[in-house]
């Protein structure tokens, strides 16, 4: 089979052995998306080899439990051992021997199969179409911000970045009837969420509302962001942190301590609820597709994605 794969900071695509499913499900990807994270993996975040890639939408070919044959399903990109006290809880992303699809010790979606447990796979309602569920992760991702913060129609919110987690982040945040403010650079993407009735600001703008915000998610991926965040943020508000990159950033600990302010770091959501925005149309992610691309072309997608303006691009296997 064909598939993406990073080895020493290089791209290619390359035709491997297809996954063997032994006690897990392997699935034909029909559809999978390039986020962030896979950009900044190919640079040398977190170390990974191999194929990468861990949004996606596919059909299950082979599994143990032949009721999951033919369904087509979205999947938790984290695998856990089963066995530790998270896992049997029910939550295996913090599980200390987890792999994570296409990140961390697992081979991931930019391929034409692969494989995860049974446990990790969730069907995808007939209704909604597999360019709107390959939006499932990062999705889930955004509604993880509500996992992490309790927010309220009452709190004045501030999402930094006007990326696709960004705009994911303002669309999710704004249903809780909070009022919300997405700050970003790009006017083209700014109207997206002012189409949703969100409010929007470039950094010029909205550094003359310092000290607003009860709650600002850091979603830019950018150490501007960061200070940005810090200066929006009211005594005693919570700053929370969504981007993943291969860099450092410097934060002034004194402003955090002065302002008595709390640090929330927030990384995947739980899947139902994002497939449950999905299926009742709740979101906008048909103005998030910029490109598609057959897999073969995998490394020209890879640098679309990365382009200045670009937000979603899509691989079809």
């Amino acid at each position: 089979m064909l598939a993406l794969r990073v080895a020493k900071k290089r791209l290619a695509v390359r035709d491997i052995a297809k996954p063997q499913p032994e006690d897990e499900a392997l699935v034909r990807v029909l559809l999978s998306g390039i986020c962030n994270t896979d950009l900044e993996i190919a640079r040398g975040y977190a170390g990974f080899q191999g194929t990468i890639g861990h949004e996606f939408v596919g059909v299950v070919e082979e599994s143990l439990d032949r009721s999951l044959v033919g369904q087509r399903v979205v999947g938790e990109i984290n695998a856990g051992c089963g066995t530790c006290e998270l896992c049997v809880a029910g939550d295996p992303r913090h599980c200390p021997r987890r792999t994570v699809l296409g990140i961390v010790g697992r081979d991931g979606a930019h391929a034409e199969y692969l494989r995860l447990p049974r446990r990790n796979l969730i069907a995808v309602p007939d209704r909604v179409a597999d360019e709107h569920a390959v939006f499932t992760e990062p999705l889930s991702a955004a509604c993880g911000v509500l996992e992490r913060v309790s927010i309220n129609s009452s709190d004045r919110v501030a999402v930094i970045g006007d990326g696709k987690l960004g705009l994911l982040c303002a669309q999710v945040v704004a249903l809780t009837g909070a009022p919300t403010l997405l700050v970003g650079k790009h006017r083209t993407k700014l109207r997206i969420a002012e189409r949703r009735g969100i409010e929007t600001a470039t950094p010029k703008q909205a550094i003359k509302r310092k000290r607003e915000f009860d709650v600002v998610v850091e979603a830019s991926g950018a150490a501007p962001g960061f200070a940005l965040a810090l200066d929006l943020l009211r005594p005693k508000g919570t700053l929370v942190l969504k981007s993943t990159f291969n860099d450092t950033t410097e934060i002034d600990a004194a402003r955090i301590v002065v302002d008595e302010l709390s640090i929330v770091g927030s990384r995947c959501g739980r899947f139902k609820p994002a497939i449950d925005l999905l299926s009742k149309g709740g979101v906008d992610v048909d103005s998030l597709i910029s490109e598609e691309y057959s897999l073969a072309r995998g490394v020209h997608a890879m640098q679309r994605a990365g382009t200045r303006g670009i937000l979603k691009v899509l691989l079809r296997p």
